[in-house]
């Protein structure tokens, strides 16, 4: 039997540009639970960032070493594939295609299929994060639910009743919308410990300089985006492919711009407090 082993933390000084082919790799799970591999980005005692994948049909569910209810906010967005995300214990499942975004709070159990022909990626922000004991430290006090007890469907809701999903699913349609000329900001994760959601900056647009309560992770999916992040010690200039990401420390400033002919579009999210 594989034993649990905490995953890396990777932690940054200030400002700093993460780049896919330069993050931490590690694979986790055994052989009830499924082994999983993970990008991780950033895990700082504020955030974490990672994204995980699986191959076609692949999924990962849980084990006596690998219990996957955490203590935190989570908030998914599919890079790659279709996701089938399911509560064990409720029977809750909703799915996910590419694009769009899932969200849950704390001692949700959580398993999660590719659906479909296709490998599955998804981008995974957590908070509170890993160094807090949200983990696995926390998934061990909670009540183990048994193999036996695992449900794939909620049959009450037949009956028009049934408790609600522990899941929402994200379009873009329910997002809390701020706009700067050029820059369209979607928060569609507003919980007690992460703030998350997607920024899209037409081409030639700037945002104002911001700043946040929180630790902040910028993750690029498409476009050519320039980000500028000051700590009060220095400055950073850094420019963002696809997958690339971008750390804001908690007490920085910082603005995003478009420097290429075609829409960037970014995932963010901000752990504790989107507001300065």
């Amino acid at each position: 039997m594989t034993a649990y082993k905490p995953s890396p933390r990777p932690t940054f000084d200030g400002p700093a540009r993460i780049t896919r082919a330069g993050v931490t790799r590690h694979v986790w799970g055994d052989r009830e639970a499924g082994e999983v591999n993970d990008w991780i980005y950033a895990s700082t005692d504020r955030i974490h960032c990672l994204v995980f994948g699986v191959g076609p049909q692949g999924s990962y569910r849980h084990s006596e070493e690998f219990r996957t209810i955490f203590g935190a906010d989570e908030y998914l967005h599919v890079l790659e594939g279709e996701m089938i995300l399911a509560d064990p214990q409720t029977g809750g499942i909703v799915r996910v295609p590419a694009g769009r975004g899932a969200s849950f709070g704390p001692d949700t159990w959580q398993h999660v299929y590719a659906h479909g022909t296709e490998p599955l990626r998804v981008l995974e922000l957590f908070a509170p994060p890993p160094s807090a004991g949200t983990s696995g430290a926390h998934a061990r006090t909670r009540p183990y639910l048994e193999r036996s007890d695992w449900r794939y469907a909620d049959d009450a809701h037949l009956d028009g009743g049934g408790a609600p999903l522990p899941f929402r699913v994200h379009d873009g349609r329910d997002a809390l919308l701020r706009y700067e000329p050029g820059v369209l900001t979607g928060v569609e994760l507003a919980a007690e410990h992460l703030t998350a959601g997607w920024i899209e900056i037409s081409p030639g647009g700037v945002s104002e300089m911001r700043a946040h309560g929180g630790d902040l992770l910028l993750f690029a999916l498409a476009g050519s985006t320039f980000v500028r992040a000051s700590d009060g010690e220095g400055q950073v200039v850094a420019e963002l492919g696809p997958e690339d990401a971008m750390y804001v420390p908690m007490g920085s400033t910082y603005d995003i711009r478009n420097v290429g002919a075609g829409t960037c579009r970014l995932v963010f999210g901000v752990a504790p407090s989107f507001l300065p």
